[in-house]
């Protein structure tokens, strides 16, 4: 049987390796133009239908021509991740590719075409049809035009080098009977068949050239430039450095080549050098040797996707060793290129094994070379830090939280999805690293090592042929000893989330019964801890087939059993996976945490931390914020901030209880219960109380990359006004409205839509009102905005215009605006202005409407942050004919919705420019919430 089992598989390597030798050649000239930022490429490629398809045409990809312009799929992909600089780039920052000439075996001008919606790929129609087995040489002629390297850290540097990446024309890969387009997105994911290469590249003799590409030869008798020969076998990509000062430095273990410029001054070159042997020597011994004899470890592979976490904190605040902080960067970024060059899989449709892989041989090399190293590094030593939770975690316990931080707001993604789907957080942490963490768990619970087995297996089949997830799965599936289906239906193709707990436990002094509840319906195996004393006495995987399974263990002295003590199984929530043996109460000791923390699943949090807040009639209020707001979402919260006016000289301050609940499979993906409160000053003698009941119902699109989203909101908002003889409106002090509001958002950098519709009714009124928003940003780089708002009455009793529609700022009844001075009518708190009702900026009389309201409000940007803005309008009163508004002048819109100011120029008042004390009718947007200004960062994210 072992015989036969040999001979199958020599047939298997025979035949993998006919596919593997019978490929692509491709030869190519390069002269280097850095003074342009160009390469001039002349390229015979030998294709080889290796399939068994007959083909009449090939594809060959192109992507350095995705940076041709501001249409491309990855300048819109640029614009859905709000990245600025593609778009306000000049022409000469941008890249693209001129072909001059295509022709094939005989010298014959071949067709080919490019679509605008694919600019990245072009497909070349051949004159005869290509036979199973059969070659065709393509002859080319053609200019690449370099791009900047600040959009994708390659491309033309600010030194005038030049980092290349994706640069040539290859044949895509060829698949189940078509060819594989996809188009660029800056995802280093292209899909290029694997070919040999021969490259000739002329570059001027004060410049070098890094590359691990095999050196052939070196020409430098021409004094003003040199020509490099190189060749590589069985690739799919090149990457090549040209600088004028080589910042590469050559370390050598007898295996393999490492050329690295990873930036580390505080460590010596003997350092690197043991770091870099011993990264080498355990990837080769965990995952399989590197099929080439050099491999490149760029400054620009790590900047491009960096070890996320408090090791990118500055230099001199980061919480690791400079050695560590070298290892943990040079490991990710080159098993990162590891795998790349070395398997053959598609890499946007199985992503995962590439992400899989990386990140679990990180864990296990963590654990051989640094068990006992934190997440916290040298913090988790400090006394002052010792109560956190966030101390206790290991450094590879962290991967666990940032795949959680998505689960818990209902963001994460299947890890099977294709990786152009997935949003950037998860693209780039969270599906990267539970990849790893699922690896892990498969690896915990078959035990044997099989899953390392199965890695280095997969990875050897690799070097002899193309191979796909199924190739992995089938592997996997051959040496285990139990059914692991489960594994790729749950954990890799479904978002579906584990989450058990404890019911029904009794004990006796040898033995332990229980109940283990499966919240979720979803079968995966579990592990069950029983400890004492904080120490592991016995371990157990459980694998419950029904809701409701009972167990019977032998206590061995645990005082407490834990479900998933170690965190091996991606649980959705670990408080309810505890219960001590020792008592029946359950309830959890209280703790109280300064600032933030991660979740405690011993403990009922309490985080507390100092804040400060102003407004005119109370003056700076401190207080202290209590809350339970870990850095993972839960599904209840309470904010309670109890706060001191110290100009009113009374207590004041906010509260909030919020509910979330969470639908998996549903476009109405969150339904948000709340009640808040505030109470503060709405005039230098009187304070307000505010209510606000209210349920919250959020819809998404079924494409998480969607930016568009839907909102439901309903609310009783209930004001209790103490009487001020500071304010004259005649208004009850006391009332009740009830407020019904959709909102329709899709924003991106390009195109901004929105459009909200709102209903209130109280006792004296009732009105409706919507409001359309459009931003759009040119391909000058101008751009424009326009907002329509329309409102009116549907019944209106009350006899003052507290409850009208403002012109020039509204009367905030609602209290939902942070207004400073919400009572003033002169002076500077009441040039405030916020974007609500009419969005005038000039003061205009009559300034308030109580039948109804249309306005348009427009700027457009002439200059950066200089805008040029005017806004018209009617608005009706009773007994009163329309009055039509309008004004004009400059806006400086310098941190959207954080920091605006209006100057106005001309209006129904005539050139206010001119008028006498004009300082008085300037308008300002200050938002000292923190929250605004995280969003314009955070919005890219997810």
């Amino acid at each position: 049987m072992k015989a036969l089992s040999k001979i199958i598989c020599l047939f298997l390597v025979l035949s993998f390796s006919i596919k593997l030798t019978a490929q692509h050649q491709s030869k190519m000239e390069v002269a280097v133009n850095l003074e342009l930022k160009t390469l001039n490429i002349k390229q015979d490629i030998t294709y080889h239908n290796t399939t068994n398809d007959t083909l009449t045409s090939i594809v060959l990809n192109d992507w350095n021509n995705a940076f041709a312009d501001k249409n491309t799929p990855l300048a819109r992909r640029f614009s859905d991740e709000f990245y600025k600089g593609f778009h306000l780039a000049k022409a000469a920052d941008r890249g693209k590719t001129t072909i001059i000439n295509l022709t094939d075996t005989d010298f014959s001008a071949l067709e080919w075409e490019r679509s605008d919606k694919d600019p990245d790929y072009i497909t070349v129609r051949l004159t005869r049809k290509l036979l199973p087995n059969e070659k065709i040489d393509l002859h080319l002629n053609y200019i690449v035009k370099i791009p900047n390297d600040k959009f994708t850290h390659f491309g033309f540097d600010q030194n005038g080098g030049m980092l290349l990446k994706n640069w040539f024309l290859s044949p895509a890969r060829f698949e189940n009977g078509l060819f594989i387009k996809y188009n660029n997105f800056n995802l280093d994911d292209i899909a290029n068949a694997v070919s040999d290469y021969e490259v000739e590249i002329k570059i001027p003799n004060q410049y070098s050239i890094t590359t691990d590409l095999n050196s052939v030869s070196k020409d430098s008798t021409n004094q003003n430039y040199t020509i490099y020969y190189f060749s590589a076998q069985n690739r799919t990509d090149l990457s090549l450095y040209i600088e004028k000062q080589n910042s590469f430095r050559s370390y050598d273990n007898g295996s393999l080549q490492v050329l690295t410029n990873l930036k580390n001054k505080k460590i010596d070159d003997f350092q690197k050098a043991i770091i870099i042997d011993r990264v080498v020597s355990y990837a080769e011994k965990f995952i399989g040797k590197y099929p080439h004899e050099k491999i490149t470890v760029s400054q620009a592979d790590y900047d491009r996707n960096p070890f996320y976490g408090l090791n990118q904190l500055p230099s001199f605040i980061s919480p690791f060793q400079d050695d560590f902080m070298f290892e943990i960067q040079f490991l990710k970024t080159f098993l990162n290129n590891y795998l790349k060059n070395s398997l053959r899989l598609d890499p946007r449709k199985d992503n995962w094994i590439y992400d899989g892989i990386q990140i679990y041989t990180m864990m296990k090399y963590m654990e051989e070379h640094h068990q006992d190293e934190k997440m916290l590094g040298r913090l988790s030593e400090m006394k002052l830090f010792k109560s956190y939770n966030i101390t206790n975690l290991t450094f590879n316990e962290q991967y666990s939280y940032y795949y959680m931080l998505m689960a818990r707001k209902n963001l994460d993604q299947p890890l099977g999805d294709p990786k152009n789907t997935l949003i950037k957080f998860n693209e780039q942490i969270a599906s990267k690293y539970r990849a790893g963490l699922s690896l892990s768990y498969l690896d915990d619970y078959l035990n044997h090592d099989i899953v390392p087995k199965s890695v280095k297996e997969f990875y050897n089949l690799n070097q002899i042929g193309q191979s796909n997830r199924y190739d992995f799965e089938k592997i996997l599936t051959q040496k285990s000893p139990k059914n692991i289906d489960w594994f790729f239906k749950t954990i890799i193709d479904s978002r579906d989330i584990i989450d058990y707990k404890f019911s029904n436990v009794s004990r006796t002094a040898d033995s332990i019964t229980f109940s283990v509840k499966n919240k979720t319906g979803i079968y995966a195996p579990i592990p069950i801890y029983g400890i004492k004393k904080k120490e592991v006495v016995f371990k157990e995987w459980i694998e419950p087939t029904k809701k409701d399974s009972v167990y019977e263990f032998s206590r061995k002295n645990a005082d407490k059993i834990v479900i998933n003590y170690d965190n091996e199984v991606p649980e959705y929530n670990q408080r309810n996976n505890w219960r001590s043996l020792k008592h029946v109460s359950l309830n959890r000791p209280i703790k109280f945490n300064f600032a933030k923390d991660l979740e405690d699943p011993d403990y009922n949090q309490i985080l507390y931390i100092p804040t400060l807040n102003y407004n005119y009639y109370d003056g700076f209020t401190p207080g202290v914020r209590f809350h339970n707001k870990t850095i993972l979402d839960k599904p209840f919260n309470f904010d309670i901030n109890p706060a001191y006016s110290i100009k009113a000289g009374t207590i004041s301050g906010s509260s909030a209880f919020s509910w979330n609940q969470y639908y998996r499979n549903s476009t109405l993906y969150n339904v948000r219960y709340s009640l808040s409160q505030n109470y503060f000053h709405y005039a230098p003698d009187a304070t307000y109380l505010r209510l606000n009941p209210m349920v919250v119902f959020r819809i998404r699109e079924k494409d998480f990359r969607d930016n568009r989203k839907q909102m439901f909101m309903f609310r009783q908002v209930i004001v209790n006004r103490e009487a001020s003889d500071y304010i004259t409106d005649n208004s009850s002090p006391n009332y009740s409205i009830f407020n019904a509001r959709y909102s329709n958002t899709k924003t991106e950098l390009i195109d901004h839509f929105s459009f909200m519709t709102d209903l209130q009714f109280s006792s004296g009124f009732g009105k409706v009102s919507g409001e359309v928003e459009y931003r759009r940003l040119f391909q000058n780089n101008k751009k424009l905005n326009l907002r329509l708002y329309a409102g009116s009455f549907l019944y209106n009793t009350t006899n003052s215009d507290y409850f009208s529609f403002g012109l020039d700022r509204p009367t905030d009844y609602l209290f939902d605006y942070n207004l400073f001075g919400r009572s003033e009518s002169t002076g500077f708190f009441s040039q405030q202005y916020v974007i609500a009702e009419g969005g005038f900026k000039s003061q205009l009389e009559p300034s308030y409407a109580n039948q109804w309201m249309a306005t348009l409000n427009a700027s457009y940007a002439v200059w950066n942050w200089v805008e040029l803005y005017g806004d018209i309008g009617f608005l009706k009163n009773k007994h009163q004919g329309e009055f039509f508004a309008y004004d004009s002048g400059v806006r400086l819109n310098l941190v959207p919705d954080y920091f605006e100011l209006y100057f106005p120029v001309y209006s129904n008042n005539g050139w206010e420019i001119t008028q006498p004390k004009y300082n008085e009718k300037i308008r300002f947007i200050i938002t000292f919430s923190p929250k605004t200004l995280v969003t314009l960062f955070t919005r890219k994210w997810f």
